[in-house]
């Protein structure tokens, strides 16, 4: 059984991560919920976790200019 490398060990982390993640979501129009979002699709979820990569990688680039 493979043990989960995505645990984030520090809570101002995790907080944070969830706020992105909510503000993602929101930005390309995903119901997400605190807790379990058993209810969303593989299209959706992917659309969210695509829309934050996509956000940090601008983020990167506007640093390195």
């Amino acid at each position: 059984m493979s043990k989960s490398t995505s645990k984030i060990n520090i809570p101002e982390a995790r907080a944070a991560m969830d706020k992105f993640k909510m503000e993602a979501a929101n930005e390309v129009g995903v119901d997400l919920k605190q807790g379990y979002n058993g209810h969303l699709t593989s299209r959706e979820a992917g659309s969210v976790g695509g829309q934050m990569v996509k956000k940090m990688i601008e983020d990167y680039e506007n640093k390195i200019k």
